[in-house]
């Protein structure tokens, strides 16, 4: 192959690799502007209940398909989406959060965010969080705030050390902030040589088994229950 041949074929690829990462970015606005608009038709259809608790974020919010069941008695909601991150979360906050006038908001995302092709950093989703609970405690200052943290995974692995700064970040933020809590699932998602439990997975290595879920709802319902039961 003549290097001439070789150079346009690097610039063809690159120029595929580039649109892809344009593209893939405006496919998925047209995907969550889709999924917000019935979250708005299932709220005229069915109103939920003032005071309801929000849960929202990335596919591990979307997938949990036994939420509203895991959490009884509590009265939730779910409002996540997959492929976002906390920007996403922000952009449509005033439509999937602030109508519902929540008790509370447990938001899980920032796994996205730091993988490709956005590699954010974690400064910058410690930043957009912030904007998050800014927006929330600006208009709802009594609703409580719950981060999930971003879990450990068998598919991204590699940027666990990424992960745990980011967590870091954000669990020393929230403490600082009334009304703001950190949720630490990361240790019970770890095997005892501190790798992903691989039991928790789906085969794709990156979203929850119903197993997965199970362990979530041990964690995350007696934060909320102590707060928000009976």
């Amino acid at each position: 192959m003549s290097k001439t041949l070789r150079g346009s074929l690097i610039v063809l690829l690159l120029a595929c690799v580039g649109s892809l990462f344009i593209f893939r970015p405006m496919a998925r606005r047209g995907l969550w502007e889709r999924q917000i608009s019935a979250f708005e038709q299932a709220d005229r259809l069915n109103p939920p209940n003032a005071g309801v608790i929000v849960f929202t974020g990335s596919s591990s919010i979307r997938f949990w398909s036994t939420l509203a069941d895991d959490m009884k008695p509590l009265d939730v909601i779910n409002r996540g989406f997959g492929g976002s991150q906390i920007a996403q979360v922000n952009q449509y906050v005033s439509r999937i959060v602030l109508p519902y006038r929540p008790r509370a908001v447990v938001l899980y995302a920032g796994d996205n965010d730091l993988a490709i092709p956005w590699l954010k950093t974690p400064q910058q989703v410690l930043g957009d969080f912030k904007q998050f609970v800014d927006v929330i405690h600006a208009n709802l200052p009594e609703t409580w705030i719950y981060f999930v943290s971003i879990k450990p995974s068998l598919r991204r692995w590699a940027s666990w050390q990424k992960i745990k700064r980011t967590n870091e970040l954000i669990e020393q933020y929230s403490r600082t902030q009334p009304r703001v809590q950190f949720i630490d699932i990361d240790s019970a998602m770890l095997d005892p040589q501190g790798k992903p439990r691989a039991e928790l997975f789906r085969k794709d290595g990156l979203h929850m088994n119903a197993q997965g879920y199970t362990l979530w709802t041990s964690i995350i319902k007696p934060v909320l229950v102590s707060r928000f039961g009976s």
